[in-house]
């Protein structure tokens, strides 16, 4: 307990030191401009929440990230154990999944909106697109990583499929799901954001466009620190999640915590 209370000081300390010094530049060596003020953005943040501006455009910018990583996140599990398991598919199409892994998925971004359009229904898409690839890849490996000789061994014993699903392969890969979970969330925070930023006149993404295309410095890190604790909540949550199944995970923490 000491250790986590002595590591949140530790950190708030920072913070301030950090905006401290943000403050002071930003004043004394006139970059008001180019950097505003946290003061000036603090203020910005409460006129936002103030007279709903935030929450409206936040609100969008959730749903189309939380769905769109739901329905990638399921997607990408359920073909990397598909996958996983079908060695000879697995041969055929590595190349062809590879391929479309190492493309930037910016660049399908217009792609997309010719395809679906400019409403919400292409961000989500978008957004899945994009966690499906990271899922999926996370959790082929994982399933690739298993054991071969505790499969052989339980299939001397008589278990099938389903069981080696669930008693071994799962519980083997799931650490290399919840890497790709974790690692999905600020790239699906990110789709979003840039769908919204070339096609719509709302979310996050448009506020960050139109604050940064007006030169409103303070408004655009106002954006940015909106979408930066966003992030850090959504990581918050799998962090739950993965603590909740993974709770061996939590006591190795607080070891190196206090060590």
């Amino acid at each position: 307990m000491n250790g986590k209370l002595n590591l949140l000081l530790s950190r708030g300390v920072f913070a301030l030191v950090l905006l401290a010094l943000w403050e002071y530049g930003a004043r004394n060596f006139g970059l008001d401009f180019y950097i505003s003020r946290p003061t000036d953005i603090f203020a910005r943040l409460i006129t936002w929440i103030a007279d709903g501006t935030l929450f409206f455009h936040m609100s969008i910018t959730v749903v189309e990230t939380v769905v769109g990583f739901i329905g990638g996140a399921l997607v990408g599990i359920a073909v990397g154990l598909v996958l996983g398991r079908a060695t000879r598919v697995a041969a055929v199409i590595d190349p062809f999944m590879m391929g479309f892994y190492s493309m930037p998925k910016v660049a399908l971004a217009p792609v997309f909106v010719l395809w679906f359009g400019i409403d919400m229904d292409m961000k989500i898409i978008f957004v899945g697109m994009i966690v499906f690839f990271l899922v999926f890849l996370n959790t082929y490996t994982g399933v690739r990583n298993v054991s071969r000789e505790q499969i052989a061994i339980l299939r001397l014993m008589g278990a099938n499929e389903r069981h080696l699903t669930t008693k071994v392969i799962l519980p083997s890969a799931i650490v290399w799901v919840f890497a790709g979970l974790r690692l999905s969330v600020p790239y699906a925070l990110i789709g979003a954001i840039i769908g919204e930023m070339m096609a719509t006149n709302r979310g996050l993404g448009f506020l960050l466009a139109n604050t940064a295309a007006t030169f409103d410095s303070a408004g655009t890190f106002a954006t940015l620190i909106a979408i930066i604790a966003l992030s850090m909540f959504l990581n918050g949550i799998v962090h739950w999640g993965e603590r909740k199944l993974m709770p061996w995970q939590t006591v190795q923490e607080m070891q190196e915590v206090t060590i």
